[in-house]
């Protein structure tokens, strides 16, 4: 790096979605919206399996923390978000970035490991259901779950090592709507090639993991329904995949497009159209897809609500 008189970044801009008053009321109602059923959904989900003795399994075990990291991811950015649409700009210190960063991350990560807990679980209730007290006990399911949330801080201290080690001292606009470490990186008067090579490669090696270990788990599970002799029971193994498939699809759908895709085949704007769907909508989608598309859980509602309200 050359010589020359740099002041060092103490905050940032974030420059948001529009800059367009009439747009920033719109989007600020609609993402208001968003994250209110965000978190009314998923504690609904929380103190729903919390409260319903059926409901105390391995699965809700996986789905009552997915509801709690939904919650998390979600919280770590919206609430930025939405202070970006009532100002013209959003400062915010360069240590409350790093923390934004670091938080996204733990939460994004653990929410890729759960899915894949969540597969596991799938197949061995599916291919090997008389193994499965065995297999899913207690002290697994705590192992899994208490995995998913060591790797998302393994991570974000990843992202925040490598955040830490850049120098900031010209432009402080990010354009994006939250700290994420790509337009940061590009801020950054001086970066080596590490800076920049393992957030990708731990991020790359995550997501392929974990779609490996869902991938996998979901052909056995096709493979032991075909091997069904009943259409009742090949609908019922169907019907207790279709949630988390769907939940599965539009995560790493959406996180595939930002960290796999290369990156000049879509814009910034592109990036983040898709960065809102998958840290503040998914989360809220995903406690409708466990409750409408799931036959227990509606009927632990129906009779949490039953004994709330005393109907018949």
């Amino acid at each position: 790096m050359g010589t020359g008189n740099y002041t060092a970044v103490k905050e940032f801009i974030i420059l948001g979605l529009t800059e367009n008053a009439t747009a920033c009321v719109i989007l600020f109602t609609v993402f208001l919206g968003i994250y209110v059923v965000t978190l009314m959904g998923n504690v609904s989900i929380i103190m729903l399996i919390r409260s319903s003795p059926q409901l105390h399994t391995p699965m809700y075990l996986f789905l009552c923390h997915l509801a709690f990291v939904d919650i998390g991811y979600s919280s770590s950015v919206t609430p930025v978000m939405l202070t970006g649409f009532l100002r013209e700009e959003t400062a915010i210190s360069v240590a409350g970035c790093t923390a934004q960063l670091c938080t996204a991350v733990t939460f994004g990560t653990t929410e890729c490991f759960l899915l894949a807990a969540m597969a596991y679980d799938r197949y061995v209730a599916i291919c090997s259901p008389l193994l499965y007290s065995t297999h899913m006990s207690p002290r697994i399911c705590i192992l899994l779950v208490g995995m998913s949330y060591v790797g998302g801080c393994v991570n974000a201290w990843t992202f925040t090592g490598c955040l830490l080690s850049l120098s900031f001292c010209g432009p402080n606009k990010i354009n994006h709507f939250f700290c994420d470490y790509s337009p940061l990186l590009k801020l950054s008067c001086f970066h080596d090639f590490i800076s920049e090579i393992i957030p990708a490669i731990t991020s790359g090696s995550i997501i392929v993991v974990t779609v490996f270990i869902i991938a996998l788990s979901y052909v056995y599970i096709l493979f032991s329904i075909l091997k069904m002799c009943s259409t009742e029971g090949r609908h019922k193994a169907f019907s207790t995949c279709s949630s988390h498939l769907t939940a599965v699809t539009l995560f790493y759908g959406t996180i595939t497009f930002i960290y796999v895709m290369p990156k000049s085949s879509y814009s910034t704007e592109q990036n983040k159209v898709v960065s809102v769907f998958y840290i503040v909508v998914i989360p809220m989608l995903n406690p409708l897809i466990y409750s409408l598309r799931n036959k227990e859980v509606k009927e632990a509602m129906r009779k949490l609500m039953a004994r709330t309200y005393r109907w018949p």
